[in-house]
């Protein structure tokens, strides 16, 4: 199988500020016609018909749901997708969250996990990857990928919110940039993958934060989301 991952910017769109341009989600505000605009643009873009992204309205939890074909609407109340389905994008969108890509190419199995720091702390990853192990996965096979999120030291939170973090995501506690408590999610995903058993991580090492082309809720307050996309490609001669 070929796996296949995406990250959007936030260029190339038809929003407008402070949505401007690439806004991908649908519930920050931004004109309905302008999302719409920018959703066929993706989907155009990375080569699939819209009906085969498959959306998710996320809600900081760690609910999962596996798909085996198109959705007439975002998956409910969900912040991971999984599918065993060739030609399926699922989409995670995030601005500052962690977006994480996992794939298992033997068994033909994608995840995207949108993953923030409620829903770090109470497990959607362990809960993605025990999911993905039902449709024919094997962990020390998985691939991840841990998109551009809010660094380390950027994202300052109350002490006792870190330690909080940390006692249910071990490396995740950190200090910013001006020394004071702080929270670096990729870090401590990064760790929960590792003892997981998965032996690939890759980590894209941009921050929502401190580069402009992408959307940060922290830094711009309204704004738009950017996508990750996982997908995978039947290998020739397959229906998928």
């Amino acid at each position: 199988m070929r796996i296949r991952r995406v990250v959007t910017t936030r260029e190339g769109g038809v929003s407008k500020p402070p949505y401007d341009s690439f806004n991908l989600g649908d519930h920050v505000g931004d004109d309905p016609a302008a999302v719409a605009a920018n959703r066929r643009r993706l989907a155009e873009g990375v080569g699939l018909s819209l009906d085969q992204l498959v959306w998710m309205e996320q809600v900081h939890g760690r609910t999962v749901t596996v798909v085996d074909g198109p959705l007439p609407a975002p998956a409910e109340a969900t912040d991971a997708l999984v599918t065993a389905k060739a030609r399926l994008g699922l989409v995670a969108l995030v601005a500052d969250c962690v977006p994480l890509l996992l794939a298992e190419p033997e068994a033909g199995v994608v995840a995207a996990v949108h993953a923030g720091r409620v829903g770090a702390r109470v497990g959607v990853v362990p809960a993605a990857l025990a999911a993905m192990r039902e449709l024919g996965a094997r962990i020390d096979r998985v691939e991840a990928l841990l998109g551009p999120a809010v660094c380390g030291e950027c994202y300052e939170v109350p002490a006792e919110m870190a330690d909080d973090v940390e006692r249910h995501l071990p490396e995740s506690a950190c200090r910013t940039r001006g020394g004071r408590p702080g929270l670096d999610l990729r870090a401590g995903l990064w760790r929960q993958l590792a003892d997981a058993g998965v032996a690939r991580i890759g980590l894209d090492p941009r921050c929502t934060v401190e580069d402009r082309t992408l959307f940060s809720h922290r830094r711009d307050g309204t704004t738009g989301r950017l996508a990750a996309v996982t997908w995978f490609e039947p290998e020739e001669g397959s229906t998928g």
